[in-house]
């Protein structure tokens, strides 16, 4: 098990997979590998949207004890990414946050914060900076 494990893991979706993989790229040439990451983007059909499934998946592949925070593009985003916490369910999905933030600053700040070894608090606190009030 890698170091990472400790520092909150990162997820990025998007309805369309290239900016979520230009996204995660970004994260991972800021910080390395020091916080668990994922990514998807676009629909099962290969279009853009985004799938349920998948944001499950990225979770997964981000998880950490330290808790997981998730950047969203579009409303749509949001919306799967709820169901997916949700269908995640108690005690784990008390450590995802979904955050009011822009997805790629955001991605990068939070990533940043959470390489330090944050709380998810702080982490999400510190991507939501960046949203106008």
């Amino acid at each position: 098990m890698s170091a990472a494990t400790n520092n909150v893991g990162i997820v990025i979706v998007s309805h369309s997979p290239l900016i979520a993989r230009g996204a995660a790229d970004m994260v991972r040439q800021m910080v390395g590998d020091s916080v668990p990451l994922a990514w998807c983007g676009g629909n099962p059909a290969g279009g853009l949207g985004t799938d349920m499934a998948a944001i499950l998946q990225a979770i997964e592949d981000a998880w950490s004890d330290a808790g997981v925070a998730i950047f969203v593009d579009l409303g749509g985003a949001e919306t799967n990414s709820e169901m997916a916490v949700e269908a995640i369910g108690a005690p784990r999905s008390a450590l995802i946050a979904i955050c009011n933030a822009p997805i790629v600053e955001g991605a990068v700040m939070a990533a940043a914060e959470a390489s330090g070894g944050a709380s998810l608090a702080r982490v999400v606190a510190t991507a939501e900076e960046l949203s106008p009030s």
